[in-house]
């Protein structure tokens, strides 16, 4: 199982957004820096930057997000989107959305750690795809665990999800639409970037 381990921050400050969630670390330097030598960056530059940002962000190394790509270009629909709304519906992701985790590497350990379950079975593969429909849960002996309680507690609603507190479940009600997805990917570069 393959994921990033490095330094959050620095690759934060490379992007210049908090794309791994709040950083004290980052807000510091914004106030911190002074002038910098600036320099133009290329088409591809740009594109290129795009395309790693959406991978930090997701939590997704180059060979995925390379077949996700393929899969939403060979689906109909504008392919951005669709790539989008691919990532959207893996699990790691929909735990972390659903609000059993606070951020998307604690969902992926929640479930590698088969602590979730897909319509009634455990699943703990982190980049299995859901479908319209399927339930998602937590394990019955799992749900006394502090760190599901917490996250749950502070959980945010979206509207392509349905959860009931009641159950400790959640259903994939459909794929969401651009404008409902919250991250500031600009998905056309990237779709530039893999047409070339």
């Amino acid at each position: 199982m393959a994921r990033y381990i490095g330094p959050k921050t620095k690759i934060a400050r490379k992007f210049g957004e908090a794309i791994f969630g709040a950083d004290r670390a980052l807000v510091r330097r914004k106030e911190m820096k002074g002038k910098r030598r600036s320099f133009k960056q290329s088409e591809y530059g740009i594109q290129l930057k795009e395309k790693q940002k959406a991978k930090y962000t997701y939590g997704i190394l180059e060979k995925q997000f390379h077949n996700l790509f393929d899969k939403a270009s060979r689906k109909g629909g504008i392919t951005g989107e669709v790539l989008l709304q691919l990532i959207e519906s893996r699990l790691d992701n929909v735990v972390y959305r659903l609000g059993i985790a606070k951020t998307r590497n604690q969902a992926r350990q929640l479930v590698s750690h088969r602590h979730i379950t897909v319509n009634g079975s455990v699943v703990n593969i982190p980049s299995y795809m859901l479908k319209v429909g399927d339930m998602v849960g937590v394990r019955e002996r799992s749900k006394s665990l502090e760190v599901v309680t917490e996250s749950v507690a502070s959980r945010q609603s979206f509207s392509w999800l349905d959860w009931d507190t009641n159950k400790m479940e959640g259903k994939f009600l459909n794929y969401p639409e651009r404008s409902e997805i919250p991250e500031n990917i600009k998905e056309q570069l990237i779709v530039e970037l893999y047409s070339k």
